[in-house]
C-alpha cells in the first residue's frame, strides 16, 4: 500500500470551500474571519490531519516552539536525562524533538555542529547538547545548553553534577572498606566530568597518604566494551587491584563481567563502584554500589534553562552543579586480610 501523501493547506481548502489565504487566517487567529467559517475550517483541519509545516511557521514567525535535545546516542544516561526533559517541557508551550547521531561522534568536524546547522533557525528555536564532543559556543541567535560540557570554555550554559565530590565519594568508600590498591577505568578525556572524577579520586587517596600508582589507571571511555577489556587486563596481572572505581555505571557492569569472566567473585575477590545510578545498576547482579547523580533532573534544569534564554529572560544563574551522593549496594565489602 503507498504512504498517504502529506495533507496540505490546499487540501484544507478545497475541502472547506475557502480560499487558502483565509485557512491561514484560521491557523494564525488572525481577524478577518467569520465564526461560521472558522468555526468550518477548523473541522476540516480536524478531519484531515493537518498539521503546519514546521519550516513554514518559523518563516512566517521566527518561532516553532520546538526544543531540539541533541544526544551522541540513545544509551541509559541520556534515556534518564530526556525523561527529565519531557517533565520540564509541560506547560511550556513548547514541544521536544530528539535528534541522535547514532553513535556516529567520530567525525572531528563534531556531530552537535552539523545538526546544530541543521536544525537552527526552521526547526528549533534552541537546543540542549548532551555530553558534547568538542567546545561549541553555539551558533549566533541559537540558545545552547550543555549537560555534562566539554573541557572547553565556560561561556556555554551548562548543567552538570559535582563530579569531583563523587570521585572521592567513590574512592573514600573503598578506602573506608580496607581497598589501598585501587584501579580507576576513565571517562571520556573531553569530558569536564571525567576530568573531576579523576580528581576525586587523586584526592582521595592522597588524602589517604596513598600514594597513586599510575598503572592502576586505564581507559574506561565512558564505554562498556572499553572498560571491560581494560578491567580483564588489570585483573591478569599479578598484582592484581583489589577494587575497582568506574567513572560510569555502564563501565562498572563491563568491569564486573570482566571479573567473572575471569573466574573472580565480586564483591567476594573483588569491590567494584560505578557512578550514575543508572536504573542497569540496580538490575545487575550483584546490584551495583554506584554514585548517584541526579540525570533525570539534569534533564529537567536544562530544558528550564533553555526556555528561559529562548524567552528572552535573564537566569539566575547560567551554570547549574547538582549534588551527588553515594548508594551502597553488593558490588562492595570490607577487604578480607
Amino acid at each position: 500500500m503507498p504512504p498517504r501523501s502529506r495533507v496540505t493547506i490546499r487540501d484544507v481548502a478545497a475541502q472547506a470551500g475557502v480560499s487558502v489565504a483565509t485557512v491561514s487566517k484560521v491557523l494564525n487567529q488572525r481577524y478577518g474571519v467569520s465564526a461560521d467559517t472558522f468555526a468550518k475550517v477548523t473541522a476540516v483541519i480536524k478531519e484531515l490531519g493537518y498539521e503546519a509545516s514546521l519550516v513554514a511557521q518559523s518563516l512566517r514567525n521566527h518561532r516553532t516552539n520546538v526544543i531540539g535535545i541533541l544526544v551522541a546516542d540513545i544509551e541509559p544516561f541520556s534515556t534518564e536525562l530526556l525523561k527529565g526533559a519531557a517533565d520540564a517541557i509541560r506547560g511550556t508551550g513548547f514541544e521536544l524533538v530528539v535528534y541522535s547521531a547514532g553513535g556516529r561522534t567520530g567525525d572531528p568536524e563534531g556531530w552537535e555542529q552539523r545538526y546544530l546547522t541543521r536544525l537552527s533557525g526552521t526547526l528549533v528555536d534552541g537546543a540542549v547538547l548532551v555530553t558534547p564532543a568538542v567546545d561549541l559556543e553555539g551558533l549566533p541567535g541559537t540558545p545552547v545548553v550543555a549537560v555534562d560540557p566539554h573541557t572547553g570554555r565556560a561561556a556555554l550554559p551548562t548543567v552538570d553534577s559535582d563530579n569531583l565530590h563523587g570521585g572521592r565519594l567513590a574512592t573514600e568508600h573503598l578506602l573506608a572498606l580496607g581497598h589501598r590498591r585501587i584501579a580507576l577505568l576513565t571517562g571520556r578525556e573531553d569530558l569536564k566530568s571525567a576530568q573531576q572524577r579523576e580528581t576525586g579520586y587523586r584526592g582521595a587517596l592522597a588524602s589517604a597518604g596513598i600514594e597513586v600508582d599510575e598503572s592502576l589507571i586505564r581507559r574506561g571511555d565512558y564505554d562498556h566494551d572499553v572498560a571491560a577489556e581494560s578491567a580483564r587486563a588489570l585483573l591478569s596481572e599479578p598484582d592484581r587491584p583489589t577494587a575497582v572505581f568506574a567513572a560510569n555505571d555502564i563501565s562498572a557492569i563491563g568491569a564486573i563481567e570482566a571479573a567473572l569472566e575471569l573466574g573472580l567473585r565480586v564483591p567476594e575477590d573483588l569491590s567494584v563502584v560505578g557512578f550514575d545510578n543508572i536504573p542497569e545498576s540496580a538490575l545487575c547482579t550483584p546490584p551495583l554500589t554506584t554514585v548517584q547523580q541526579p540525570i533525570r533532573e539534569m534533564g529537567q534544569r536544562a530544558v528550564t534553562l533553555l526556555v528561559r534564554l529562548i524567552n528572552g529572560e535573564d537566569p539566575e544563574d547560567t551554570h547549574i552543579t547538582l549534588g551527588t551522593e553515594l548508594v551502597v549496594r553488593q558490588t562492595t565489602r570490607a577487604l578480607l586480610s
